[in-house]
């Protein structure tokens, strides 16, 4: 596969979300534009007068990522030359799911041919770890601390997926740099289908979550395998196809390595805390089916 975004960049190692955009340009493929929202992902691969983007490449603002990946969908079709070209709007969940929301929303309404793709690290780290949308329950970020009156952040992630859905998207999916080959599976069968699509890759964050450089692919699955990060495909509203746990795993084993997660793990107060975590990673299992039941089961890949 032609690497389409090179070596050279200044992302962290380990970085999550960096895996997560190679894999993505590389299964779209040479015959791609690209929408980039400002955050780590743009200013890692674009520091003047460079670039490690072998595509044509537009960077954003924050808030109108969608709007100009829309644009870019317009012209090629004005033009007679959108035939064969991807285009792609991309950008971390602070961009996504927060700050740009309304573009993307307006972008799917309008039936643009756009891959919106949301690489989730959970806050915004470009900026100093920031809380966002799509920031997880009792994690601490500099502006949801953990201490005597909070635990971290109070509220649970936004269903990004969700609200795609409800725009009457005909394909929605989650994916995880954890498992490489089931994302480009997805980006190519996204891109494969007319109209808007929408793709939430989770992407751990070293930095941002503090842990060992190392582990980046371990805790991507570890975040699956405790029912945390569900990962599914949802087409015409239905879901259609889910990545199965043959045993979920209790969901301390994906929070100890992290040092957002180590004040639960301090005292009596945190065990309760850790509890409402272990519920919600349930009540995604048992909403998304998670668990394989018999063998053969139908179009279900085991994780």
């Amino acid at each position: 596969m032609e690497n389409l975004l090179s070596s050279g960049h200044t992302a962290c190692t380990g970085c999550g979300e960096l895996l997560g955009a190679r894999l993505v340009i590389n299964a779209a493929g040479r015959n791609t534009i690209v929408a980039n929202a400002t955050g780590c992902l743009e200013v890692t691969t674009s520091r003047y007068p460079e670039s490690a983007w072998e595509v044509p490449w537009i960077h954003s603002l924050f808030e109108n990522t969608a709007a100009v990946a829309s644009g870019i969908e317009a012209a090629l079709k004005a033009s007679g030359r959108k035939a064969g070209v991807n285009v792609i709007s991309q950008g971390g969940d602070g961009a996504i799911a927060d700050i740009g929301l309304g573009a993307v929303s307006g972008a799917l309404e309008r039936g643009h041919d756009v891959l919106h793709v949301c690489y989730d690290n959970e806050a915004y780290m470009n900026t100093g770890v920031q809380r966002s949308g799509m920031t997880s329950y009792d994690a601490h970020t500099t502006t949801s601390p953990r201490g005597k009156v909070s635990m971290g952040n109070p509220t649970r992630k936004k269903d990004l997926p969700a609200i795609a859905v409800a725009h009457g998207v005909t394909y929605v999916a989650t994916a995880s740099v954890g498992y490489a080959r089931d994302l480009e599976r997805k980006v190519k069968k996204a891109i494969s289908l007319p109209g808007p699509k929408f793709l939430l890759i989770h992407v751990p964050c070293p930095l941002g979550w503090g842990y060992e450089s190392s582990r980046t692919i371990e805790l991507a699955k570890l975040a699956h395998q405790t029912g945390l990060f569900p990962i599914y495909e949802i087409e015409n509203g239905v879901v259609t196809r889910v990545m199965k746990i043959s045993k979920p795993l209790p969901v301390e084993e994906y929070l100890k390595p992290q040092v957002r997660f180590r004040h639960l793990f301090a005292n009596e107060a945190g065990a309760a805390e850790l509890a409402k975590i272990q519920a919600i990673a349930d009540e995604n299992i048992k909403h998304f089916d998670l668990v394989t039941k018999a063998a053969g089961t139908a179009a279900a890949t085991t994780a």
